[in-house]
């Protein structure tokens, strides 16, 4: 199938995806960090005390993320997609509102649990099921709107900041939630979902099996992963969160620094869509011992630039990563482990990159407090994503004798 016929085919549900891949930003870190500086000097906060109080939020949020996730599993993407976005929006008028350090925990929380969490669970868990035959294509499109939150949203945030008050920017960013609801039940009027396709379009995993939650908790690759699910959303999640402090310690403005990510985002999207087209040629097993180079390389870079244009080199070969992170592992968990169940196994590997994203912000704000600054914290990171890759070595080359044999069902086109 061409690329264009299948764009004009599937526009419905990619747009869908799309749609709530970028609503899920304003949960994302690379947003809330935009306004570290401003809260850590309204409440008083140390870079310690902000991490810590984003690690406790985070953290329940992964642990609501084990049950919130099972959902996916009972609900349209239609029906509860509008809810969350709606939860979303209040979450964002929460942080408004937020009176003090201690309700910014349960803020946090929410954010996360809504946006980072369910909107993006949602996206993903949707898009592995509608596509079977052409996942790897379908999530490099859907993951577009990752890449342009990341791309457009700090850029534009950061120079309102500058006009408006903090709070009312978080209104706005309410509002835009609110208005993606009507367009997001109106793409998907004529959903495909679990429920609405005869029961043989689910694609098994290994040994040919339907996998529930429980085996997959006891299997040996499901924990030789978690180390490769951890690391990225962990350390990127750090690094976002510690951009003010780290364009401080580099001698570089807020702005400047900023202004780096669109080239960290066109790497990225370049990324998502050979990935993506890797994917449906080649599977997980083959692709997934080189995901976390790009981190290793980034993070070494990272901590030795010294100008801009050297920060720029090292954030365009970290999005070739964060661009690989948008299709390998949402494709890696219906290829091992099948689709029937996805929603209950991804929202098992969703909250240990939802715990990773908390652990990260806590660790990097605590060795600050302690006279370690983020850019010497890299080499222990890269060290760390070495340590991370081999361990999944070893699980994908185990698995490769299990998977079924090259799937018979694509339901693009039901």
């Amino acid at each position: 199938m061409g690329y264009l016929k299948f764009l004009r085919d599937n526009a419905p549900w990619l747009a869908a995806g799309f749609l709530l891949s970028l609503t899920s930003s304003f949960g994302q870190t690379f947003f809330i960090s935009i306004f570290a500086g401003v809260i850590q000097s309204e409440f008083s906060l140390s870079h310690g005390a902000w991490g810590g109080i984003y690690t406790l939020g985070t953290a329940a949020s992964a642990i609501a993320m084990v049950w919130a996730g099972v959902l996916t599993d009972r609900f349209r993407v239609r029906q509860l997609g509008a809810v969350v976005l709606c939860l979303l929006a209040m979450a964002c008028l929460f942080m408004a509102a937020v009176p003090g350090p201690l309700m910014l925990i349960a803020v946090i929380f929410t954010l996360r649990i809504t946006g980072q969490g369910m909107i993006s669970h949602l996206a993903i868990v949707g898009t592995a099921r509608w596509f079977v035959a052409t996942r790897g294509r379908a999530l490099s499109v859907v993951s577009m709107g990752f890449a342009v939150g990341q791309a457009v949203l700090p850029v534009v945030f950061v120079a309102l900041l500058a006009l408006m008050p903090w709070r009312s920017l978080w209104v706005l960013a309410a509002g835009l939630c609110l208005s993606a609801v009507p367009l997001l039940v109106w793409l998907l009027r004529a959903e495909r979902t679990p429920q609405s396709v005869a029961e043989t379009t689910h694609a098994v995993g290994m040994n040919g099996r339907h996998w529930v939650r429980r085996d997959l908790v006891r299997h040996w690759l499901f924990w030789l992963m978690v180390p490769t699910l951890l690391g990225p959303a962990a350390w990127g999640t750090a690094l976002f969160f510690q951009q003010v402090h780290l364009a401080e310690i580099k001698g570089w403005t807020h702005v400047e620094f900023v202004a780096l990510f669109p080239l960290f985002t066109v790497m990225s999207v370049t990324s998502t869509f050979v990935s993506g087209w890797a994917l449906d040629k080649l599977g997980t097993n083959r692709l997934m011992p080189f995901y976390l180079l790009p981190f290793v390389v980034s993070f070494l870079m990272l901590s030795q630039a010294e100008t801009l244009f050297a920060a720029g080199l090292a954030m365009m070969v970290l999005g070739l990563g964060v661009g690989a992170g948008a299709t390998l592992p949402g494709a890696f968990w219906a290829e091992h482990f099948g689709t029937r169940n996805l929603g209950s196994i991804k929202a098992m590997a969703a909250a240990v990159m939802v715990l990773g994203s908390a652990i990260g912000p806590g660790i990097s704000g605590w060795l600050i407090d302690l006279g370690i600054e983020f850019p010497d914290q890299m080499i222990g990171i890269a060290a760390y994503f070495v340590f991370a890759a081999v361990l999944a070595t070893i699980g994908v080359r185990k698995a490769r004798n299990l998977l079924p044999g090259p799937a018979k069902i694509d339901v693009e086109s039901a």
